[in-house]
């Protein structure tokens, strides 16, 4: 299995973004994660519409929505209108978060759901029949840098067990140090989402970086 790695764009440096897409491709990255947050559903504002356009048309690799807003529904033809690959919603925002999940799926965007450390994976299995992706959040959404929930590795092993069974992949998101790709990679984590535990602000090349976790989850 291919291990895919994306790039939290919230963590890229804004004054020279067209370059940073460009080191990004160039160094191997799969995909590039948009993180929106409209400062109700998480205590932060992040990325916005204009952000998640302009990476869009700038890349043609997979772009990623990761929706951290109350009621996403009201919205969604304004994010699945910008092009995007993925589509992750967080099922505690919407009273009635299948009917966002189908309108993702009608629209031919992957569906995904995104879960906080303090949800649980019995809460979301009915959402599990019909999204093809879990981002299971290691830290609480909204801020950058933040230090891993050790119980969230107990939610990750559970989810793995029911892979198969639901066919569905799981990707993490937070924290994502060296130890933790290593560890979690192997058993069966189809992917992580980089920040600044591990490909930001390094002082390193994007590609000696991305390169050097490829070959630690090689064997």
């Amino acid at each position: 299995m291919r291990i895919r790695f994306s790039a939290s764009m919230m963590c890229a440096n804004y004054a020279h973004l067209e370059q940073e897409i460009r080191e990004l491709e160039d160094g191997g990255v799969d995909a590039f994660h948009v993180d929106i947050m409209d400062g109700t559903f998480v205590p932060n504002f992040g990325m916005g519409i204009h952000d998640l356009r302009y990476i869009r048309t700038a890349t043609k690799k997979s772009v990623e929505a990761h929706l951290m807003v109350q009621e996403p529904r009201r919205h969604l033809n304004i994010f699945i209108d910008s092009g995007v690959d993925v589509l992750y919603v967080h099922p505690e925002s919407e009273y009635h978060p299948s009917t966002t999940l189908q309108t993702i799926i009608e629209a031919g965007v992957t569906p995904g759901i995104a879960i906080n450390p303090g949800t649980s994976v019995e809460s979301v299995l009915e959402l599990l029949h019909i999204v093809k992706r879990v981002l299971v959040m290691s830290v609480n959404p909204g801020h950058a840098g933040q230090i891993y929930l050790p119980y969230v590795g107990r939610k990750i092993g559970k989810l793995l067990a029911m892979k198969e069974e639901y066919g569905i992949e799981i990707f993490w998101d937070g924290a994502c140090t060296v130890d933790k790709i290593q560890s979690f990679a192997p058993l069966g984590v189809n992917g992580f989402v980089l920040g600044t535990a591990t490909l930001f602000g390094h002082g390193r090349s994007y590609g000696e970086i991305l390169s050097e976790l490829r070959e630690c989850v090689s064997g």
